[in-house]
């Protein structure tokens, strides 16, 4: 298969990845799929569905006043309350512009923690982790980074993420979908993006370029990308979700080498 063929070719000297249909069956897999890497930045797409979990669950709700001051649930979750990207500093009002911020997911964390009562990672835990089987799954520190997985874990959360069994269909659909619409900013590796289209939690792909999926894929493509060397997107009109993990860090290689290697798996598909 050109797809990994194309793997094969990456600058890494592990990597492991998994195609996954929307029934949950695995389409295509690579490597070491039981190793456990560290998500970096992919880390978000499990902090972001426990914040999904705990608004349906009663805890909070999007409107619910969280980090800086006119800030919501919401605003952390769409990258939109102002904050830096490591720094717990505001730099613009809430709503106003798209910026990038882990910074904000911990105060997300934060925030979860204190109106459940149960420290962040206890109920990530308990409300995501044990139902989908993730048992090698853990979060080493900060919610907006600092998570490590495997490929069989995410293969699981990526079937998830097509066919929700922890959350209504629609939250998980209203989650997809732009939050704040027409946001400039700029995307981590691609440059500014304008939109900078961004859903609770999950980056969505729109028209946006540079990008780090691939030509073929759709406009409601969602996902995330970490700087450690991982990715998981979703395809909803291709019925299908990818996840790939590597022991190196993003640079010009993982730029050029990810997009091909989405668009080989999307044909492979069709």
């Amino acid at each position: 298969m050109q797809s990994v063929r194309l793997i094969e070719q990456w600058p890494v000297d592990n990597a492991a990845t998994a195609v996954v249909r929307a029934d949950g069956t695995v389409a295509g897999g690579h490597g070491d799929t039981g190793r456990v890497f560290p998500l970096a930045s992919v880390t978000k797409l499990l902090t972001a569905y426990t914040a999904l979990i705990a608004i349906e669950e009663g805890v909070v709700e999007l409107d619910t006043p969280a980090g800086p001051e006119g800030s919501t649930i919401r605003h952390l979750l769409a990258h939109a309350a102002g904050l830096g990207f490591t720094e717990h500093k505001v730099f613009a009002p809430p709503g106003q512009r798209r910026m990038y911020s882990s910074a904000g997911f911990e105060q997300l964390a934060d925030a979860l923690t204190e109106h459940s009562g149960i420290p962040f990672a206890d109920y990530q835990d308990e409300a995501l982790l044990r139902p989908l089987g993730m048992d090698a799954t853990t979060l080493k520190g900060s919610p907006g980074a600092d998570a490590e997985s495997t490929v069989d874990d995410l293969t699981a959360f990526a079937a998830e993420l097509q066919q929700p069994t922890l959350l209504a269909p629609s939250t998980l659909t209203s989650a997809t979908e732009v939050v704040f619409p027409g946001l400039t900013g700029v995307l981590p590796g691609f440059g500014h993006q304008k939109p900078n289209d961004w859903g609770l939690g999950f980056e969505i792909r729109d028209h946006k370029s540079p990008h780090w999926t691939g030509s073929l894929s759709s406009p409601r493509t969602f996902g995330h990308f970490g700087q450690s060397g991982t990715f998981l997107w979703v395809d909803p009109d291709a019925g299908a979700a990818c996840v790939a993990l590597t022991d190196r860090a993003f640079g010009p290689w993982a730029a050029e080498a990810w997009p091909a290697y989405t668009d080989a798996v999307l044909r492979e598909l069709a």
